[in-house]
């Protein structure tokens, strides 16, 4: 099964409402960094695809699209090997992602089970990458955020290219993927109120235990109602 939607935004630009939202409209299953944290033994082939050793139709396989990270990394290589593919660049305000990004997914506390588990290589090759250093330094952080918009902007073809904001809802998003319009309202997940909120019934207070990869995974098979995907 190849895939027909890639998601080059990157994470924090409503990456898990669109995951639901693709999978709603039969995109589905949706490639989200969530498929990760529920089963970390995925990140070997991400690391590999990092040094150069991809095998997309393995990572995708039972998959029909990709959103956020670390799918989002390599929308350049993927748009190349799934030429049929439509790609969807989710944004929103420069300043208002970064600040999401510090007290969610780049925040020390949220990072923190990650430096000395299983997904250590995994997160250092294909979310921070050259800037694991400067993840905290908002004008660089910001300039990389736009140029990563705009050189997807000048990479795909316009023809084959949503630049969307997940606030635009359904009409957009379905006119692009030549599907109708669902009754239900927009998926509206995964807010940075509602991550902090879950992060902190993770951890309460002095002498709680560490929060583990396993809890992380179990906490999303609990929000989502699912198990990892299985090819």
């Amino acid at each position: 099964m190849a895939l027909k939607v890639i998601g080059a935004g990157l994470g924090r630009t409503g990456t898990l409402s669109l995951k639901l939202a693709l999978e709603q409209l039969g995109f589905g299953p949706c490639y989200h960094m969530t498929e990760v944290l529920m089963e970390p033994s995925r990140g070997l082939s991400w690391v590999r695809a990092a040094d150069g050793q991809a095998d997309w139709d393995a990572i995708f396989a039972g998959y029909k699209s990709t959103v956020d990270y670390p799918g989002c990394s390599f929308w350049r290589e993927l748009a190349q090997f799934y030429p049929s593919a439509k790609v969807l660049l989710s944004v929103r305000r420069p300043q208002d992602w970064f600040d999401s990004t510090q007290q969610t997914i780049f925040s020390d506390e949220h990072n923190k089970p990650f430096v000395r588990s299983a997904l250590a290589e995994f997160f250092a090759k294909t979310v921070f990458k050259e800037h694991r250093d400067r993840i905290h330094d908002r004008d660089f952080m910001i300039a990389a955020f736009e140029r990563h918009n705009a050189e997807v902007e000048s990479v795909v073809p316009a023809h084959r290219l949503l630049v969307y904001e997940v606030t635009q809802g359904w009409p957009s998003l379905c006119k692009f993927l030549g599907v109708p319009v669902p009754d239900s309202p927009f998926p509206r997940v995964n807010s940075r109120e509602e991550r902090i909120r879950q992060r902190a019934s993770m951890a309460q207070g002095p002498g709680a235990p560490e929060v583990t990869l396993e809890a992380i995974g179990q906490a999303i098979r609990t929000r989502l109602g699912k198990h990892p995907h299985k090819e």
